[in-house]
């Protein structure tokens, strides 16, 4: 499942978060990589570690926590703490697919990546080039959002960010393992969700059909979720 979240951050917050992260200092985007990634990766990183990426990345999860689309479409147990990289003119990062096993920095432990997550932090009109291109069963989909947007795909895909040839594609990226394992049965959860939403807003939350729905819902949570 590709979905898009739209005003994580509003402009206010995106405009506050680049003051701060563009003064910041920048290392080699390979310091994190591992051996394939560093043959196919081409831009900067904040140090994971530094205190503007801890700020600006507890300020991300925090409104994460806070926003329904997300939590109803990844069904989140531990999002791996954001970090921040910008492509300026030459770099890109070619076709990968991103390693299935992370270290948790804030608690020492691993986590399955099961979704990826990138937030725009540059307005699409401040670069050139710069595309994620993420392949799935119809293809590949180039995704370029307005800053303060996400997108959000599963970590198993085949995906790339094309050179950037003008200016500077800045943005957090990050990792959620889900209570639910499967692309499939997330999807499928995802999808009811939405559904008894809509019918809510018609009949109202006492439809003995919607309250009906909701339990199956719970009932399909209750049996997939490794919590």
């Amino acid at each position: 499942m590709l979905l898009q979240i739209p005003g994580v951050f509003s402009k206010a917050e995106v405009a506050e978060c680049r003051r701060a992260i563009d003064a910041a200092e920048w290392i080699d985007g390979n310091m994190t990589s591992g051996f394939q990634a560093a043959l196919a990766k081409r831009n900067e990183q904040l140090p994971h570690a530094g205190e503007v990426s801890k700020v600006w990345g507890a300020r991300i999860v925090a409104a994460l926590e806070k926003n329904p689309l997300f939590v109803s479409a990844a069904l989140p147990q531990t999002i791996l703490a954001p970090l921040f990289n910008r492509y300026g003119a030459g770099h890109g990062f070619d076709n990968h697919v991103d390693n299935s096993i992370r270290m948790n920095p804030a608690t020492g432990r691993r986590i399955r990546t099961d979704l990826s997550a990138t937030l725009f932090l540059a307005e699409p009109d401040e670069y050139d080039g710069g595309e994620l291109t993420i392949e799935d069963t119809y293809g590949d989909h180039s995704v370029k959002l307005e800053a303060g947007d996400m997108i959000l795909y599963p970590s198993t895909s085949l995906h790339n960010v094309t050179p950037v040839t003008r200016g500077m594609r800045v943005a957090s990226f990050f990792w959620i393992q889900s209570l639910i394992r499967s692309d499939t049965q997330r999807a499928l959860l995802f999808d009811m969700d939405i559904a008894i939403q809509a019918l809510a807003a018609k009949s109202g939350q006492d439809d003995p059909a919607i309250v009906q729905l909701t339990g199956t819902y719970h009932n399909l949570l209750r049996l997939w979720a490794e919590p």
